[in-house]
């Protein structure tokens, strides 16, 4: 009986080791697949470091290779995480994020994230998809006509700095685990709307918190063998470059522009799922 459990234990995991040899080997591209895809990330690296919504650019990208979808967000999840690791640097490096405030919210943000990546290993994310518009719709609607989307902190907040943290911050974590477009914009609306942060100091926290939320569930999804490393690799350099551009335009960029950009990043969200629900 005991040979029978440890040939079971070995079996177990000779067949994981053998799902992560594969998918490491598969998946060798075009020159012009490989192409396209450090353009995209580039430009997703660029757009989630501004405004979110990168992942509406890469996802689909990582698709059009023929991966199945989980392996596409693995994948995903992987060359994001040093993007995001690029601008939390430069957020950082700029002194926009406080450490000793920033470290629990992006533990937080980890925890919500490995979470929802175990979900959505048991979950039909399709259902998921009918919500994401209506959240925009308010997203935008916010930031239009909310007063507080200004260039200093407001006295007032709606939630305490714990509540915060153990409750929008894991959320939205847990969300970016089971699917992920827009989750930058999601931390930046809720450090506005619940913390009465400026909108800088928003976006500045929510990279460091997409950094954690990225980097928790790619750890998973590697550990499952869902990750392409190949096609990773190319977008990785991409998305470095990408980011870069965008924290140096962030600690630049005019606060009512940056308003307004995340509005445009939520209406062309908004119309790329139209575009899907009525094609």
């Amino acid at each position: 009986m005991a040979v029978n459990h440890l040939l079971k234990i070995f079996s177990g995991y000779s067949d994981s080791l053998r799902l992560i040899f594969t998918t490491l080997m598969e998946f060798i591209i075009s020159p012009e697949m490989a192409l396209l895809l450090f353009v995209i990330a580039l430009l997703a690296g660029f757009l989630d470091t501004l405004a979110g919504g990168g992942g509406l650019l890469t996802v689909p990208a990582l698709l059009l290779t023929g991966m199945p979808p989980l392996l596409a967000l693995g994948t995903n999840k992987c060359q994001s995480s040093f993007g995001t690791a690029t601008a939390s640097y430069h957020m950082f490096k700029a002194k926009l994020v406080n450490p000793k405030e920033c470290w629990p919210l992006m533990l937080s943000a980890f925890i919500g994230s490995l979470l929802g990546t175990v979900a959505v290993q048991f979950v039909d994310i399709e259902q998921l998809k009918l919500i994401i518009p209506i959240v925009l719709v308010c997203i935008c609607i916010y930031f239009i006509i909310d007063p507080q989307a200004k260039s200093s902190d407001s006295q007032a907040a709606l939630l305490s700095k714990k509540s915060y943290m153990f409750g929008p911050v894991p959320a939205i974590g847990f969300y970016d685990g089971m699917f992920g477009p827009g989750t930058g914009t999601f931390f930046a609306l809720a450090g506005v709307a619940t913390r009465a942060q400026s909108l800088l100091r928003s976006t500045a926290f929510a990279k460091t918190m997409n950094f954690a939320t990225n980097f928790a569930s790619f750890l998973l999804f590697f550990a499952l063998g869902q990750v392409a490393f190949k096609v990773a690799g190319v977008m990785i350099v991409g998305q470095l470059i990408g980011a870069l551009i965008g924290s140096k335009m962030l600690l630049n960029i005019p606060r009512q522009a940056l308003r307004w950009l995340i509005v445009a990043a939520c209406l062309a969200m908004l119309g790329k799922y139209l575009v899907q629900y009525f094609s």
